[in-house]
């Protein structure tokens, strides 16, 4: 019986394994501890003002358990496990019920800030974290603030928005870390930057040059015309 356990616990893993495709797994690639500090700093600007302080308080801890601590968006965690990891709001007791922590958890993933990856086990239940460029309410204001800079600064052609990480960044929120040419939803480490008029045509770095793609298009295309290469997207659909 123990035996027949353990083969549907390590079944159960590597399904999990497999959940995770190839954008995942080029977070794990390029994800350095040198941009948390940047991380941190939109998360505390975009993501808690839409946040309860339960809320605040479980998506650190998942955070801090998984993409500080591992480098990876995935963690296990049992809702009871999650308990003692804030003082009750009530202060009729040290811990935070365990209905409260699953309405917590509920509302995260509702919001889109957490999404269940995986079946629980012995070890809790498997969790994506998502960082902000992922969670479509803070993409949403991410691009309201790049609009009202854009209207605020002029963002005059030599200003380098490809070499730049601050200013390539500004490039990802205003097109919501979306492919222009597939449409697929990416991330800060799994962006690139492509130039509408290429540089070996006389392109520059500036704002209005550059558009966000994923990896796969943005060599497809290489210096081709864009719209021919758009042209050829839509003939293979």
């Amino acid at each position: 019986m123990n035996e027949k356990i353990d083969q549907i616990r390590e079944l159960l893993s590597t399904l999990e394994e497999d959940l995770k495709n190839d954008q995942e797994k080029e977070f794990s690639k390029n994800f350095s501890a040198l941009e948390l500090p940047s991380i941190v700093s939109s998360i505390v600007d975009f993501l808690h003002p839409l946040l309860t302080p339960y809320e605040i308080a479980v998506y650190w801890y998942l955070f801090n358990k998984s993409i500080v601590k591992t480098g990876e968006q995935y963690t296990h965690a049992s809702t009871r496990g999650m308990s003692s990891i804030a003082k009750s709001a009530s202060g009729k007791s040290d811990n935070i019920s365990y209905r409260t922590i699953q309405v917590t958890l509920e509302s995260l993933i509702e919001k889109e800030v957490l999404s269940l990856s995986g079946d629980t086990t012995r070890s809790g239940t498997l969790y994506k974290i998502c960082i902000l460029d992922e969670i479509h309410l803070c993409k949403e204001q991410m691009k309201a603030q790049v609009f009202a800079e854009e209207q605020s600064i002029n963002l005059e052609i030599e200003l380098d928005f490809y070499n730049i990480a601050e200013n390539r960044l500004k490039v990802f929120e205003r097109d919501g870390y979306k492919c222009h040419y597939c449409n697929k939803q990416l991330t800060r480490f799994s962006a690139t930057l492509d130039h509408i008029q290429p540089v070996s045509k006389s392109g520059d770095n500036s704002f209005q040059n550059l558009i966000t793609a994923c990896l796969h298009c943005n060599s497809e295309r290489g210096n081709k015309p864009i719209m021919d290469y758009v042209v050829t997207l839509s003939k293979s659909d």
